[in-house]
């Protein structure tokens, strides 16, 4: 791509992708040498043979479009992941195993490949909803392209052509440029046609208003927006003229590093630390059902190897592969029980839940688990403008003349927008303006360009922000005493300025321009009198300026005290951040007296001739000045507050100027009123020249970096993550783009911000508001906790049943829960109430605590404990009441032997696969629901067919356990006595789904044959509810137990007093 730093006398083909120091400083170099070094004239151009030779060379002026990855490896990368892994081994083995079962006789029923189809089903979903996430991924590069030129206007072979492809530009070509025109490439300015040239660049620099353009030189180590000489693809001229020379095109253009920042910045996406943990946790799992699994194959190995000793050595080995595979059986149902398979669905609702209460909040959430990772941020990185700001000019104070030449008035304006009714003027005389208030009020109304419209319930400025700001200020001040400020333009919202605009009628514009710095207009009024009326840089005004107008309109000369008075009055204004604007008039104006804005007036051609502007605008009136600024948000200082009650640092990164951004922060309170914040406030060019720019970073309370670019902002990000924060970044423009798509959560402007900036970002807030992201933090830490009850809900279910299979298989019973029941459980019956748990209340100190850590760990050791306890006595329970069925005819004074089943003892349970040995061993039929089990010809089948009831009383006990397990998980530490069920509706609303489900597994014939389940009698259920129940005590005392510790813990913590109180 283009390198506008090669030197085209040589004709050499060099690398398309220069270092810096290649880069030929145009900006820095005058107008001759710059011709010079590109070999081109500005009146001719290039020619179209050179432009062919240099398109070879330097290629299309155009974005690269990056390879994305494509749908295979996206596809292949959904499978890394630790517990998709062993899902996935899982449900190949039960398949071979089904499919096995089938070949050697057994009937090849669809039953026997339900669990592993179920898992095959739930590993597509989770790869299609990954692939599609990854998809998105591209979108901010595309939304970069759209914000080029398509068309411009160039000079080649002395013609001009109007409407060449922007594309086809190479550097070296002179390129026109006027109002409304894009930039189409990085362009040196070589001839301003207008007296000025005023580009929009906010969205690449982050400047708070357009900016001044120059054909001067600047120093060679100038920051972008020190680069006056230059011109930047991609942003908008929205004033003047001018002439052009193309230096750098396509990737090598500001924009074009941006996009290569962004490219890289997708590359380095890391995951949140929830799915961090996750992934942790799958790796212990898989190790802890590693050993487990061959703990379990060990203890069962002489069920289906054994042998003889003969002299001192094993001999005569017998193998049964029937007998392997059931316990290899075992081993599997023992990996689907470890796993908890409706994790990730659960997951995604909740989070799915939670983007839908951050909507209600005006925050957007385009990726879901950024909602997570919003919970644990500890720095948000913010832009100033348009975020903690309004982004609109308005003004903060008027200095008005006094009634002697000695003092002035000064006036404190409120506002913060557009919105002439926003804010009022403290201090206003009670009977109406005088004659020195008219005067400013009727300069700032006719000496004005711009316009305010009220659309969509929001106030929008046309034209210059300064400009429209001195409006709404005339609106704000009122008409003059004894006329009504409704008229015949009552509607209109600037009613008061069009009255003006009628009062006194405008008949010629002396251009604003760079020189003189300022703009008049030359006005006539109702009686037939022209006047000019002046606004611009105060220090200008005052040099032009011979008197000045007092209260009541008397005008006195203006002597060296008023100068020094009024210079006092700027210099108090300018430090306080404030950009101030004078006011001057003139009413002698002898050439113009009968002018009436006619060409063929001999005044007219004085008017041609910026040069004369300066004689014109001599000997003025002075009469006032105003202070404006792009004032902070009135919501900003609270959140800011919170921010800080919440642990969370808070960082402005702003291109605009250190002054302004030092007294913006002083006013939110990311600093305070006196601090000293030498330390704290630096430039992006300072931070990038520091020895140890983490040290500075680690500093404690706010920070600010102005004149910040896009590489300082990435430069920031990146060390903050480091160094472990949780980042999140703000931004509106392009400039943003690659720093919001490196940060933990990238947050972009939804009113305000560009689409580059929306497609990088992971959130978008509807109303461009710091606050909204602080409600969205306590929001996002608020589905944190609740994800970590219904996880921890989850994985204590996920390890009683493991300790079901691991008693089953340890006692030699037979097995009492299948892996198709488990995988029910786990997907269909768990999932109700842990999705109900989403729901909890947020506590009401969330935002009172320190952000959790990114590593802090989702089970500490005393849960696990607890779990662990939990989990032991599911575990007993299950396999517990399977004994009970089999050898008990009653339990806790509950009847059991109404379907008239056959009483065994445990050592013939334990010991039931050598049934076949047992002598004058019989089993009398028995009923379960409208079924009856008979066992005449193979007794021995009662260990197997016949386990059906007990296999039923087991799923059971363990849906109950699970269910009432859940009301223990409403809170880590509080007791069923402080936070009752009730508190979360919801929960009892999924519990009683849960028990629907089950029930309809139970008592539907065609579904309990899949689960291979029959109907409960009245009694089998009381039985069922008293084996289930003691989990809500066990865990009320491990909680008393835990609360009990931390507040031994925290005593002791305690200071002692000193023995002087």
């Amino acid at each position: 791509m283009g390198k506008g730093g090669e030197n085209y006398g040589k004709r050499e083909v060099v690398n398309s992708k220069p270092t810096d120091p290649d880069v030929f400083p145009a900006w820095a170099k005058d107008i001759h040498e710059c011709e010079k070094h590109y070999d081109v004239s500005q009146k001719s151009g290039l020619s179209t043979a050179e432009v062919e030779n240099r398109r070879r060379i330097y290629g299309n002026n155009e974005l690269e479009k990056h390879e994305g990855q494509s749908i295979w490896s996206l596809i292949m990368e959904q499978f890394n992941d630790t517990l998709v892994r062993i899902l996935l081994l899982a449900a190949v083995v039960s398949f071979v195993l089904a499919w096995y079962d089938g070949d050697e006789g057994g009937e090849m029923e669809i039953t026997a490949f339900v669990e592993p189809l179920v898992i095959f089903l739930i590993l597509i979903v989770n790869a299609i909803v990954g692939v599609w996430q990854e998809n998105n991924a591209e979108k901010a590069l595309e939304a970069l392209k759209e914000i080029q030129s398509e068309q411009a206007t160039v000079i080649r072979d002395g013609i001009k052509i109007p409407s060449l492809p922007a594309k086809e530009l190479v550097p070296g070509d002179i390129v026109e440029l006027k109002v409304g025109d894009k930039v189409p490439a990085d362009m040196r300015v070589l001839e301003l046609v207008s007296s000025t040239l005023r580009v929009e660049q906010g969205s690449l620099t982050g400047e708070s208003e357009a900016v001044n353009k120059t054909n001067k030189s600047v120093s060679e180590d100038a920051d972008i927006q020190g680069k006056r000489s230059m011109v930047f693809a991609g942003t908008t001229v929205v004033n003047g003229n001018c002439f052009c020379l193309v230096t750098q095109i396509g990737m090598e253009t500001e924009i074009g590093k941006v996009h290569t920042q962004i490219h890289v910045a997708s590359q380095s996406e890391e995951d949140t630390p929830l799915k961090k943990k996750l992934n942790e946790f799958g790796e212990v799992l898989t190790m802890i059902i590693g050993v487990i699994c061959i703990f379990v194959w060990l203890i069962n190995v002489k069920y289906f190897l054994s042998w003889e000793y003969i002299d001192g050595w094993p001999r005569n080995f017998k193998f049964s592969f029937e007998k392997c595979t059931y316990y290899f059986e075992i081993a599997v149902a023992l990996a689907v029980a470890a796993i908890p398979e409706g994790l990730p669905a659960v997951i995604t609702t909740c989070l799915a839940l939670g983007t839908r209460k951050m909507a209600q909040k005006n925050a957007l959430v385009r990726k879901l688990p950024s909602v997570e990772t919003l919970g644990c941020t500890t720095v948000i990185c913010s832009d100033k403008t348009g975020t903690l700001t309004t982004n609109q000019m308005a003004v903060a104070k008027l200095v008005a003349m006094g009634g002697h030449a000695s003092n002035l008035r000064s006036f404190r304006v409120d506002g913060t927008t557009y919105n002439p009714s926003d804010g009022k003027i403290h201090g206003w005389p009670s009977g109406g303006m005088d004659a020195n208030l008219e005067t400013i009020a009727k300069i700032s109304a006719i000496c004005n360009d711009a316009g305010v419209t009220h659309s969509d319930n929001k106030y929008v400025a046309h034209g210059m922000p300064t400009e429209a700001a001195i409006k709404v200020l005339v609106e704000k001040m009122g008409l003059p005493k004894g006329l009504y400020s409704g008229g015949a333009a009552g509607n209109d919202v600037l009613r008061c300025c069009q009255w003006w605009n009628e009062y006194e009628h405008r008949i010629a514009t002396l251009e604003f321009d760079r020189d003189r710095k300022s703009m008049g207009v030359i006005v006539k009024s109702k009686s037939g009198r022209r006047s000019l009326l002046v606004k611009g840089a105060v220090e200008n005004l005052l040099e032009r300026s011979s008197k000045m107008q007092l209260l009541d309109g008397s005008v006195v000369p203006l002597d060296q005290n008023s100068r020094i008075l009024v210079s006092n009055a700027l210099q108090d204004m300018s430090s306080g951040a404030l950009r101030c604007l004078g006011f001057a008039y003139k009413d002698e104006l002898p050439e113009f007296e009968t002018y009436d804005g006619s060409d063929d007036h001999p005044a007219h051609a004085l008017l041609l001739d910026p040069s004369n502007y300066p004689s014109i605008e001599s000997n003025l009136t002075f009469v006032g000045l105003v202070g404006l600024r792009d004032p902070p948000r009135q919501e900003v200082h609270q959140a800011i507050e919170d921010c800080k009650a919440a642990g969370i640092r808070v960082m402005v990164i702003t291109g605009d100027n250190k002054n302004t951004a030092e007294a913006i922060c002083h006013e939110i309170g990311v600093f305070g009123p006196m601090e000293d914040i030498s330390s704290k406030s630096l430039t992006g060019k300072e931070f990038m020249a520091l020895s140890d720019k983490k040290a500075h970073l680690r500093q404690s309370g706010g920070l600010l970096f102005s004149r910040a670019e896009p590489r300082h902002k990435q430069e920031i990000v990146r060390l903050l993550k480091e160094d472990g924060e949780v980042v999140a970044m703000t931004g509106d423009g392009v400039n943003d783009a690659p720093a919001l798509k490196l940060a933990d959560i990238g947050i972009a402007m939804g009113i305000a911000g560009t689409e580059v900036a929306k497609e990088a970002s992971d959130m978008v807030l509807a109303d461009d508001n710091f606050s909204t992201i602080v409600s969205a933090v306590g929001e996002g830490r608020s589905i944190y906790d609740n994800m970590k009850a219904f996880i921890r809900y989850m994985i204590s279910s996920n390890i009683g049943e493991v300790a079901s299979i691991f008693l089953t298989a340890a006692l030699g019973i037979p097995e009492g829960l299948i892996p198709v029941q488990l995988l029910w459980v786990n997907l269909v019956t768990d999932g109700p109430p842990a999705t109900a748990l989403g729901f909890n209340p947020p506590d009401k100190d969330i935002m009172k605590k320190p952000p959790r850590r990114s590593d802090d760990s989702l089970i500490t050791a005393w849960i696990l404990f607890r779990y662990l306890v939990i989990g032991l006595y599911v575990g007993v329970a299950t396999v517990g009441v399977f004994i009970i069925w089999y050898t008990h005819g009653s339990f806790l004074g509950i009847d059991l032997s109404g379907d008239g089943h056959t009483l065994v003892t445990y050592p013939q349970l334990a010991n039931w696969a050598q049934c076949s040995s047992w002598k004058n061993f019989t089993v009398s039929p028995f009923t379960a629901g409208n079924q009856v089990f008979s066992f005449e010809n193979n007794p021995c089948d009662y260990f197997q067919g016949g386990k059906v009831k007990a296999m039923t009383l087991s799923l059971s006990v363990l849906v109950a356990i699970e269910m009432f397990n859940s009301l223990n998980a409403l809170s880590e530490d509080g007791s069923l006595l402080t936070m009752p069920p009730w508190v979360n509706p919801w929960l009892l609303l999924a519990m009683s789904v849960s028990f629907g489900l089950h029930f309809l597994i139970l008592y539907v014939p065609f579904l309990a044959q899949v689960f291979g389940i029959v109907p409960l009698s009245f009694n089998e259920w009381l039985l069922v509810l008293a084996v289930a129940f003691p989990v809500i005590l066990i865990d009320e005392v491990l909680k008393f137990v835990g609360r009990l510790g931390r507040r031994m813990r925290s005593s002791s913590q305690r200071p002692l007093k000193p023995k002087t109180e």
